[in-house]
C-alpha cells in the first residue's frame, strides 16, 4: 500500500467519530473518503468534519468502496454485525471500545477476522495514555517487585450528565455500564497484572437515578446536545433516559489465570471524575492521582508506619497534543501502520475479548446475587491466531 494514500471510512459519527480526523489527511498517507450515519442530521456535520467524504445511511453501502480500513465508531452494540460484514469483505477494521457487548459477540468477531485474514484493531486507547504507560514501566522496572493485587476506583462523575440520558443507560445497547466504562479499565488492570480474568463476581444497583421520573427520548442527539455539567446534586438530574436498566453503582472482585486478583468500583454520582489505580507487588505499590496532565504517580518501596504523603517515587504526568493525552492520535497512528504493515501493536483483539469477557461475567454475577461466574475459555487457535500478529 505504500505509496498512496489509504482510503477510510467512518461508520456512526456520534461524538467519538471525530477520532478519525486524526486520520484524514490526504495526500499525506491516508484520508477518510466514506462516512455513514442513519440520521441526515450527523451525516451533514460529519461532512464538515470530513469534507472530502461522501455521506451513506447504511454501513453496507460502504462494502464495496475498495476501502482500506474502517473506523467502527457506533454504539455499542452496533460494533458486531457491522465489524463482521466489513471483516469478511476483507477491510481492515477499527473497533471503538468495547469489541462487542456480549463474550459470544466477541468471538463472533474474532472468529470473522480470522476466517477473513482481516486485520482487526480495537480501540483501547487507555494503553496509550501517559498514565498507564508510566504505571506499566515501572512494574515493569521492578519498583513494586510482582504484582499480586490490582484495585481501581472509577469516579464518573458526569454519569448522570452523560451516561443516564440515552443509549448507555439501556442494557440491550450496553449489557452494563459495568461492561461499557468498565471495559477501559479491566483492560488496564489486565495490562498491568500481566493476565486476565478467569472467574468474577459482583454487586451492584441502580442506586441514584431509577428514582428520577422526569425522562426524555433523546433518539438522534448528542452529548453536546444535553450534557450540563451544573448539575449538582444528582438527584436533580432532569430529562434522563426513558429507559434506564444498568446500574449506576457497580463494585466487582475479579481472579486472573496468574492468580492476581483485582477490584473494580465504578460510582455514577460522584462530584469528580477520574479514576484511581492501586497496584501492590511483592515489594511496594504505586497509586496514580488524577489521571491525566497535572497528575501524578506515586511508588511506596520502602517501609514505613503510617501514611506518608511523600513517595519514593513521584512521576508527573504529561500533556501531549490530542484527545486523552495524546493518546487518541498515537492511537489512531497504530492503526494506521497496522493496516499498512501488519506491525506490532500495543492493543490486543485477544485483550479487548478478555475485558468484555471480564465485564460480561461479572454482570452476570451482579443480576443473580452476587454468585460467582467463571469467563469461558477462548478457542485456542483463535489465541495462536492473534498472537502470531494475524498471521496464518
Amino acid at each position: 500500500m505504500s505509496g498512496k494514500d489509504l482510503k477510510l471510512g467512518v461508520v456512526g459519527l456520534g461524538a467519538r467519530s471525530k477520532l478519525a480526523q486524526n486520520a484524514d489527511q490526504p495526500d499525506q498517507g491516508s484520508s477518510v473518503v466514506a462516512i455513514c450515519d442513519p440520521i441526515p442530521a450527523s451525516q451533514e456535520s460529519g461532512l464538515a468534519n470530513f469534507p472530502g467524504a461522501k455521506a451513506y445511511g447504511d454501513h453496507r453501502d460502504l462494502l464495496d468502496l475498495g476501502l482500506d480500513g474502517v473506523f467502527l465508531t457506533t454504539p455499542d452494540h452496533l460494533h458486531e454485525d457491522p465489524a463482521v460484514d466489513f471483516l469478511e469483505a476483507g477491510i481492515a477494521v477499527f473497533v471503538e471500545k468495547p469489541l462487542a457487548i456480549t463474550t459470544e459477540g466477541c468471538d463472533r468477531v474474532l472468529e470473522a477476522a480470522r476466517r477473513s485474514g482481516a486485520r482487526l484493531y480495537v480501540g483501547h486507547n487507555m494503553r496509550h495514555m501517559p498514565v498507564v504507560q508510566i504505571m506499566r514501566e515501572q512494574i515493569l522496572a521492578g519498583a513494586i517487585g510482582e504484582v499480586k493485587a490490582i484495585w481501581c476506583r472509577h469516579f464518573v462523575g458526569h454519569g448522570g450528565d452523560f451516561y443516564f440520558k440515552d443509549w448507555h443507560a439501556d442494557r440491550s445497547k450496553t449489557t452494563s455500564l459495568l461492561l461499557q466504562k468498565g471495559a477501559h479499565d479491566i483492560d488496564v488492570m489486565h495490562w498491568l497484572a500481566g493476565g486476565y480474568t478467569t472467574r468474577a463476581s459482583a454487586f451492584g444497583e441502580l442506586a441514584v437515578y431509577g428514582g428520577i421520573t422526569d425522562r426524555t427520548d433523546r433518539t438522534g442527539q448528542r452529548f453536546s446536545e444535553f450534557v450540563d455539567e451544573a448539575n449538582w446534586p444528582p438527584l436533580e438530574q432532569k430529562g434522563l433516559a426513558p429507559v434506564m436498566d444498568v446500574e449506576d453503582l457497580s463494585m466487582a472482585n475479579l481472579q486472573l489465570g496468574n492468580g492476581v486478583l483485582m477490584s473494580y468500583q465504578q460510582c455514577h454520582f460522584t462530584p469528580d471524575y477520574w479514576r484511581n489505580y492501586t497496584v501492590i507487588g511483592t515489594a511496594g505499590r504505586l497509586e496514580n492521582f488524577g489521571d491525566g496532565p497535572g497528575g501524578v504517580v506515586k511508588v511506596w518501596n520502602s517501609r514505613r508506619s503510617g501514611y506518608r504523603e511523600d513517595a519514593d517515587v513521584v512521576i508527573e504526568i504529561p500533556n501531549a497534543e490530542g484527545g486523552h493525552a495524546g493518546a487518541d492520535p498515537r492511537l489512531v497512528q497504530e492503526f494506521l501502520t497496522f493496516v499498512r504493515n501488519g506491525s506490532a501493536t500495543l492493543t490486543s483483539p485477544i485483550a479487548a475479548r478478555a475485558a468484555v469477557a471480564a465485564g460480561h461475567a461479572a454482570t452476570t454475577s451482579l443480576r443473580n446475587g452476587g454468585n460467582p461466574v467463571d469467563v469461558p475459555e477462548l478457542d485456542p487457535e483463535l489465541v495462536a491466531y492473534f498472537e502470531r500478529g494475524q498471521t496464518s
